[in-house]
Order: structure tokens, then C-alpha cells, then sequence
């Protein structure tokens, strides 16, 4: 769940407890609810939003043991991330994660779908673990993360070697935009830009529409319904584990037992399930 608090022309979203803050249903209906919230506020235009979240995790992706029971959740997710992007897209105002703790795959596009992302440096980190875990990422995926990572040598970092991105690489990369000692300095840091902000005295309005029309062709992608086909080779165990946990659709294999086989499949982008073990490790 998550809570919002307004401070002055400043809106606090903060998604709560311990936990990895998995983009499960309940989650992002909160979240989006929070947002019609701010954009329902006679002074959305004048105002910032901040997004943070609280314990280790500012989100670790999709809630995959909630897809494990329940296989057709897996559109409901997509489809309500995809929502909650684009309304953050077209929101009135500028927008600031303020990144405490981990953001892996969908919780670190969900970073990236603001408009600055400040990090803590003692610790976090920003993983797309798709490579990892021999996955495509979606289609608007892509274009979120060409929009918003411009080096090419970043992009592939990012994306061709899964890199676990710290706050000071990814100032290094151009996707940071600034780095704190801790998560309370961090939520200090996001608040004085916030206010900084405020005091531009920018239309909101104007300002998303801009927004919109520099993010069009991620918006065209998330709207978009086109299916793809992937391939990934045969890892043994992983592989059938991922493949009965996660996946469903039409397939062949060959070559069991990290000999060199292939599974083909195909799956409706809407049920693409992008982030199967995506960071666990409980030491940091």
C-alpha cells in the first residue's frame, strides 16, 4: 500500500512497510488511486510530486509468487502498470523518485517514469534482470529506457549486462540526477528540488503536455498491442522452473539439460512476464 501526504505545493507518496513493495494489483490500484488523488487538487498545477518508499526495496518488480497462484494476473499487472506509467506521463506537474532501496526491472521502470531520480548511495540498487534470467523485455520497456538513458554504452550496461547499478554509476550513466549519504537524505534532497521547483512558478499543464509530447513514442508503445517472439536457451533446472512458474504459451524443447536446446514461445505482450527472480539478496 502507499500513503500521500501534501507539504505545502509538494505531494508525498510513499509506499509503506518492509516488504519489496512487488507491483502486485493491490499495490498499483493504490498508487494510481493516490495519483487521481493529486491530479483532483485544485493546486495540482503548481505542485510537485515525490515518490519514495520505505525499508530496503523501493520496488522489486512484479509480484511473481501472486502470478504463481493466480497465472491470469499476470495481464492485470501489465495492464495496470502500463496505466499508472502513463498517467505519471500526463500528470500536471513535475515528478521526483527519490530512490531509498532497490529498484529491479518494472520497479525500475516505474523509477524511471518520473521526471528526476535521486538515490541514496550507502545503499540500492538499479537492476534490469531480464538478461539474468533470459527474458526480452517488453516493447515499452525499451522505449522508456531509450528516452530516459541516453549514452548507448549506458543503455547496454543496463540492458546487455544487468549491471546493479549504484547511485554513483548511474550519475556516471546520466540516470541518476543526484546522490545522498542516506534514505532521510535522500527524501531532503527530493523535498528542497521539489521546492525549487515550485518556485519556477511553471504551468503544470504546459508543463505535461511537454512532457507528453517528449515521451510520445513510449506512450505510443504502452498503448500498443503487438505480440513478440523470443527465444531462450536451455539452462537446465532454471529454465523449467522459470518456464512452469511464470510463462504460459504454445512451445517446443529440445536438448534438456544445458546441452546447447531451445524453447520457443510466443506470449501477447500484455502477459509478458518480465522479472522472474529479480533481487534477493537479503545481505544488503
Amino acid at each position: 500500500m502507499c500513503t500521500l501526504e501534501k507539504r505545502g505545493q509538494l505531494f508525498l507518496l510513499k509506499l509503506t512497510g518492509d516488504g519489496e513493495h512487488r507491483l502486485n494489483p493491490t499495490l498499483l490500484d493504490s498508487i494510481t488511486s493516490a495519483i487521481t488523488q493529486i491530479r483532483s487538487d485544485p493546486s495540482s498545477s503548481q505542485s510537485v510530486l515525490i515518490t519514495t518508499s520505505h525499508g530496503k526495496f523501493f520496488s522489486n518488480g512484479y509480484d511473481l509468487a501472486l502470478a504463481d497462484s493466480d497465472p491470469s494476473l499476470r495481464v492485470v499487472m501489465d495492464s495496470k502498470l502500463r496505466s499508472l506509467v502513463a498517467d505519471l506521463i500526463s500528470l500536471p506537474m513535475p515528478t521526483i523518485a527519490a530512490v531509498t532501496g532497490h529498484a529491479s526491472a518494472a520497479g525500475f521502470v516505474l523509477a524511471m517514469s518520473h521526471d528526476y531520480v535521486l538515490m541514496r548511495r550507502d545503499r540500492g540498487f538499479l537492476y534490469m534482470s531480464e538478461l539474468d534470467i533470459e527474458l526480452v523485455i517488453p516493447p515499452w520497456f525499451a522505449a522508456m529506457i531509450r528516452m530516459k538513458i541516453g549514452s548507448p554504452a549506458a543503455r547496454r550496461d543496463v540492458m546487455l549486462t544487468a549491471e546493479k547499478v549504484t547511485a554513483e554509476r548511474g550519475l556516471e550513466m546520466g540516470i541518476v540526477d543526484s546522490s545522498y549519504g542516506s534514505a532521510a537524505e535522500t527524501v531532503e534532497g527530493a523535498v528542497r528540488l521539489g521546492e525549487e521547483l515550485v518556485r519556477r512558478g511553471v504551468d503544470g499543464h504546459v508543463y505535461g503536455g511537454m512532457r507528453e509530447a517528449l515521451l510520445k513514442q513510449v506512450l505510443h508503445t504502452i498503448g500498443s498491442n503487438e505480440s513478440v517472439s523470443n527465444r531462450m536457451r536451455n539452462s537446465g533446472s532454471k529454465l523449467c522452473h522459470c518456464w512452469s512458474g511464470w510463462l504460459t504459451s504454445t512451445c517446443f524443447c529440445t536438448g534438456f539439460g544445458g546441452i546447447g536446446g531451445i524453447l520457443r514461445y510466443q506470449l501477447d505482450m500484455n502477459a509478458f512476464g518480465e522479472d522472474l527472480d529479480v533481487y534477493d539478496d537479503e545481505s544488503d
